[in-house]
């Protein structure tokens, strides 16, 4: 970054850029009225506002763990995917479960030797190596739970250390590097109280199922304060509820809640309850973290890229279905610039290289996200353009080279990709042209896989991708030049997908309409070895999100049940994405209950089109997959005979009262808000219908899932028995919300497909 905007200072011991602090000072540094440099009094101003004063994030050193603690079996089939590629694109870390856990490696590219970074058992979720080469960094889930921490690691394997969410309760997620490599932008969830919640209250861990809905059981609000240590520092604070901000060590200024050019912040009071806060932190422990900006009332905030001289950084914010994308001054945290931007990838954008344009993926004013050039003026917008579409195609992903002169454009073509590279320029003068310059044209890139799940650059004409198909585990190739693709030696290869002798089911795609009229599909897998027309027992297995869709990649568990001889029907129901802005948005509080008759209308077309058995239907699902199938076994009672519902919600207003706060704020808008809503939330939950469950129901939880505890399942399992109606509960040691370590991963697919074989087979 910029001098004039890290404010720092050259420590004359080792030359080393310090943040206002001398070596290993970890206290966070924030300049402007009210705040102090370390080693001065502080101001009354700091004084007032010392409520929302904490600790930054302090380095954590750890002993080094490359390589395996034990002997370990590897996996012959395993999967490897995030990759993220050294500056000069020789080496890659990625993730890769071939431990028997998703773990931190790194090796060579074309090369087959690779090193494990991290052994413990902790799942790795995302990997980022700096622009200097000097750290990889990566999110760990501690416990297999949904918490996570940022951590950092030399590529030899030393040096390891926790960048953000040491505590036990805190979480902390990736953010971008500085372009210079000199430090790592991070997230962190604030201790928070319930999102929509000015007083404490818990629910109890185990609350009486009663009537059918347990909301006797409830405080009158109804939020738990489960949530991450974080610090508000008071450098400029937005409030997401209310759309204003506050300066808190210089008490004034203008609303900078819009996307007005040169705002400043001001507005509400600062809450210290909650929120979400980006802070810069060196790694290396040689500078103070520096706050780039809180939010109260917080969804998500993701530091996306930072402009190469350091002055303005883009954030992704906002909760689902109102994504934004913002740029902010990082001196002051004025907002600048902000565009709506679609759901999906995190990673929405970047800034081109002399900061005067800023590339977006996004779909505002449109069905479908398309890639947007915004000409920057000294940060604010003085023109955009469309540079490139498709009529009826998302640009899922967005990828630029590191010199920021080649984009990666990633399009979900009916659930397949289709990527294609495109070259970029620099913009103009934006007073003599205000609109932002064009690409260059399409250049397809085949693929040998239908899916790309991260596309990222690996130095001068090298790309690297993570692909996934329908006969393969998830694997990472390299592209040099964009004209062929080759497969990393260290990924498996296709034909160890699964065991010898039965190759997988390859889908066909199914396509029907609601009974309203809007059109849907899925993706149809048949057992093998049975006559085309010969009905099957059948299972409706419907994903989460609900913004999630159903691609064609190989589906471990759909290998294991069509090798029980059940076919498997796997929809896109309204609110889907892939199909439009209007599909997703279809399913919007009221609109629940008509995404309630597709799960009825899909398996209908899977007996008329299938076939399958209509008297031997299962519905099952994970996340909101598991509360559609909670849903539609009370919905639609006589249409299934058993259900399987993974991490599931049960009842909406206990699932609020218990998740975390930010994904709290995000879920409002999806389903309803727990306390304007209340009667429409009761409405939509299953167990305000539970005494109409007539079949059989197996549900799976992980013990450590705290973004859908496992009191949903607990309740509709407890709520079921009492009526008489066989229920069991599966709860996984070690897991959180995905089901993360082989052997878990094995226990589940083998009892799920036990329960539906045991129920659907006779």
């Amino acid at each position: 970054m910029a001098a004039d905007a890290r404010n720092q200072v050259t420590d004359d011991r080792d030359g080393r850029t310090a943040f206002g602090a001398p070596p290993g000072d970890v206290r966070a540094v924030t300049f402007g009225a009210g705040f102090t440099r370390p080693g001065e009094a502080p101001s009354r101003d700091a004084d007032a506002h010392s409520a929302v004063y904490a600790a930054a994030p302090a380095l954590v050193p750890l002993p080094d763990a490359a390589g395996p603690r034990d002997a370990v079996n590897r996996l012959r089939s395993h999967g490897c995917w995030y990759p993220s590629a050294d500056a000069d694109g020789a080496e890659t870390a990625f993730i890769c479960d071939r431990g028997g856990v998703p773990q931190l490696w790194a090796g060579p590219v074309d090369g087959g030797e690779v090193r494990l970074l991290d052994s413990s058992p902790d799942p790795v979720t995302e990997v980022s190596w700096s622009p200097d080469g000097r750290w990889i960094a990566y999110t760990t889930a501690p416990g297999g739970g949904e918490h996570s921490r940022v951590l950092c690691v030399r590529p030899d394997g030393t040096g390891r250390r926790i960048v953000a969410g040491a505590d036990p309760d805190s979480t902390a997620y990736l953010g971008c590097w500085a372009h210079d490599g000199s430090s790592l932008a991070v997230t962190v969830a604030a201790p928070a109280v319930r999102p929509f919640d000015d007083g404490p209250g818990r629910p109890p861990p185990e609350a009486a199922p009663g009537d059918g809905h347990p909301e006797a059981a409830l405080p009158s609000v109804g939020w738990t304060d489960r949530g991450g240590h974080a610090t508000l520092l008071g450098h400029a604070v937005y409030d997401a509820a209310t759309g204003t901000g506050t300066d808190a060590g210089r008490g004034g200024g203008e609303e900078s809640g819009g996307a007005r050019p040169g705002a400043t912040a001001t507005g509400a009071a600062v809450r210290s309850d909650g929120g979400l806060s980006v802070y810069l932190i060196d790694p290396g422990g040689h500078a103070s973290p520096v706050l780039l900006t809180t939010e109260t009332h917080a969804a998500t905030l993701r530091a996306c890229d930072l402009s190469r001289d350091g002055r303005f950084v883009l954030l992704r914010r906002g909760p689902r279905g109102r994504r934004e994308a913002v740029v902010r001054r990082t001196d002051d945290s004025a907002t600048t610039f902000a565009l709506p931007v679609a759901d999906g990838d995190p990673w929405i954008g970047r800034f081109s290289s002399d900061g005067r344009t800023l590339w977006l993926r996004s779909n505002v004013a449109r069905e479908y996200a398309a890639l947007l050039a915004v000409a920057l003026d000294d940060g604010a917008p003085c023109g955009t353009s469309v540079v490139a579409e498709r009529p009826d195609s998302d640009l899922e992903l967005l990828a630029l080279a590191h010199d920021g002169r080649t984009a990666a454009l990633a399009w979900n073509a009916r659930g397949a990709s289709e990527l294609e590279l495109v070259e970029t320029s620099p913009a103009g003068d934006p007073a003599r042209r205000p609109a932002p310059d064009a690409t260059g044209p399409a250049r397809p890139v085949p693929l040998p896989h239908e899916v790309v799940t991260r596309v990222t650059g690996a130095g001068a004409g090298r790309m690297l991708l993570a692909l996934s198909g329908s006969q393969r585990r998830p694997g990472v190739w390299w592209a040099h030049e964009g004209v062929s693709l080759l497969r990393t030696p260290w990924s498996s290869k296709d034909e160890d997908a699964v065991p010898p002798g039965r190759p997988p089911v390859r889908p066909v795609p199914l396509r029907l309409t609601a009974r309203d009229g809007l059109p849907l599909s899925g993706w149809y897998y048949r057992a093998p070895g049975r006559p085309a027309g010969e009905p099957a027992p059948c299972v409706i297995h419907l994903h989460g999100g609900p913004e999630e869709q159903e691609r064609p990649v190989f589906h471990p568990l759909y290998h294991e049940l069509t090798g029980r001889g059940l076919d498997v029907f796997a929809p896109d129901v309204r609110g889907s994405s892939g199909h439009g802005r209007s599909f997703v948005d279809a399913d919007l509080g009221a609109g629940r209950f008509a995404a309630l008759e597709d799960v009825a209308d899909c398996a209908a077309h899977a007996v008329t089109a299938g076939p399958a058995d209509p008297t031997r239907l299962a519905v099952m699902g994970r996340s909101y997959g598991g509360y559609l199938t909670f849903a539609s076994l009370v919905w639609h009672p006589e249409l299934f005979r058993t259900g399987v519902a993974v991490c599931g919600m049960s009842d909406l207003l206990t699932f609020f009262a218990g998740t975390e706060p930010w994904l709290a704020e995000s879920a409002a808008h999806k389903y309803g808000h727990p306390e304007r809503d209340r009667e429409l939330l009761r409405a939509l939950s299953p167990m305000s219908r539970i005494d109409a469950l007539r079949v059989p129901v197996l549900a799976v939880h992980g013990e450590h899932d705290t973004n859908v505890p496992v009191q949903e399942s607990g309740q509709f399992v407890r709520a079921a028995r009492e009526r008489g109606v066989a229920a069991e509960l599966l709860t996984l040691r070690d897991e959180g919300h995905d089901f993360l370590r082989a052997d878990n991963r094995r226990l589940f697919r083998r009892s799920a497909a036990d329960w539906l074989e045991r129920h659907l087979r006779r």
